[in-house]
Formats: structure tokens, C-alpha cells, sequence
């Protein structure tokens, strides 16, 4: 186990130990103490790393991650597991807007409550919120799941291509172009496994699915005003 604390070491420093592990990996356990809220702490991870950063996040955390699980014990900042490829990044509190933005895959955990643009151009990340997500999560989706156990904010989906959504509780409304959809057994199942993976007790089966109407993929005159 190795160890930092961010009020003796910088960012930099712990980020330069993490990224030494991609070639040799000497040491695969990290726990980080005194974050403080700074920003863009272990970005660019490309090993199968643990890392526990004790304490709130600032911006970008986890950006970029690659095979490694990274676990925040409090509140996470903007862009929180942005444009991740693979791996676990769970947050046991809060994250700021734009979390899981762009990221191609791997799993976003988020026990707390998710602001504005949750997902926004997800690109088959799938990402999981306990609690509720504010306006404009999924904005432009293309691929993967976003499920949430709470509430959605204005505008769920607005824009998206083929994300499955998932949603237990109330929509305050749907974005152009996303529709309720038909919640088949199929995806019961793979709402299942989401969960199951996530490590959150939630029945399946009071979830409600959104997706695209498939109306905006191509430019059509009389659909000018919803683009």
C-alpha cells in the first residue's frame, strides 16, 4: 500500500507515482489523503490500479481512466471520470455537473446525487446514479446506459442516439427527440446486471426505459425547429 498526502505532496507528484506503475506495476494499491477539492487527481490511469483518494475531489478526477478503480470517500467536482475508457470510478457522495462526459466505457458508480449533464456525449460508458441527476443529463448520448434511481432534471436525453436510460423515479421532462420506451425482458436483465454491478439494491422492474425516436439522425425541414 502506498500512500500520499496531499498536504505534502503535490498532484503532480501523485499522479507521475501513478502513471510509473503503467510499464512495471510495483505497487497497485493507493490510498491518498488531504485532497482538499484539488483538481484533475488521478487522471490518466493505464494499470489495474486501486486507488482511494479520502476525501472531496475537484474537477476532472479519474479523467481519462484506463483499467484502474478509483474510488472517491466524499464529493467529486466537475467532469468527474471524464472521457474514461475502462475500469471502476465510483464517488460515495456528490458529483459536480458533466460527469462521465465523452467516456467510451468502463463503469461510472455515483452513491450520491449527479448535477446538470450527467452522461453528456457518453460514448458506451455505463454509468450509475443513486441518487437524482439535474437538466440535460445524456445530452447528445451516443452509446452505453445511464440508469437512475432517483429523479431527472429538465430535458433527460435531449438529442441522444442509442443510450438506454433507465429511471426509477420522476422525469420533470424529455429532451427532443427522446421518447418512453417499452421495458422488454431483455432489459430487465441488463438493468439487472447494472445494478448488480453498481452494488445497489434496486428492483428492475420499477424502472422506467427512454431512448431515441430516431426522428433527428438525419436533417429533415419539418423537424427544423427541435435541432
Amino acid at each position: 500500500m502506498k500512500t500520499f498526502d496531499l498536504t505534502q505532496n503535490t498532484v503532480r507528484e501523485l499522479n507521475q507515482a501513478l502513471h510509473d506503475q503503467s510499464g512495471e506495476c510495483m505497487e497497485r494499491e493507493f490510498d491518498v489523503f488531504s485532497p482538499h477539492g484539488q483538481h484533475n487527481i488521478a487522471c490518466g490511469l493505464d494499470q489495474n490500479l486501486s486507488v482511494n483518494i479520502m476525501g472531496h475531489a475537484g474537477y476532472f478526477c479519474a479523467g481519462m481512466n484506463k483499467k484502474a478503480t478509483v474510488t472517491v470517500h466524499g464529493n467529486a467536482g466537475q467532469g468527474v471520470a471524464e472521457n474514461m475508457m475502462s475500469g471502476m470510478v465510483r464517488i460515495k457522495g456528490d458529483a459536480s455537473q458533466a460527469a462521465g462526459a465523452t467516456a467510451h466505457g468502463g463503469l461510472l458508480v455515483i452513491e450520491g446525487n449527479a448535477g446538470a449533464r450527467c452522461g453528456i456525449s457518453m460514448k458506451g460508458v455505463d454509468i450509475v446514479v443513486k441518487g437524482n441527476v439535474g437538466h440535460m443529463s445524456c445530452f447528445m448520448g451516443q452509446a452505453g446506459n445511464l440508469v437512475v434511481c432517483g429523479d431527472a432534471g429538465e430535458a433527460l436525453g435531449d438529442s441522444l442516439y442509442e443510450v438506454h436510460i433507465y429511471v426509477k423515479g420522476h422525469v420533470k421532462s424529455l429532451g427532443a427527440d427522446c421518447v418512453e420506451k417499452e421495458m422488454r425482458p431483455e432489459h430487465i436483465k441488463e438493468l439487472g446486471n447494472l445494478l448488480s454491478r453498481a452494488g445497489i439494491d434496486e428492483d428492475p422492474a420499477r424502472f422506467k426505459r427512454y431512448g431515441s425516436a430516431r426522428q433527428l439522425y438525419n436533417f429533415k425541414v419539418d423537424n427544423a425547429s427541435a435541432y
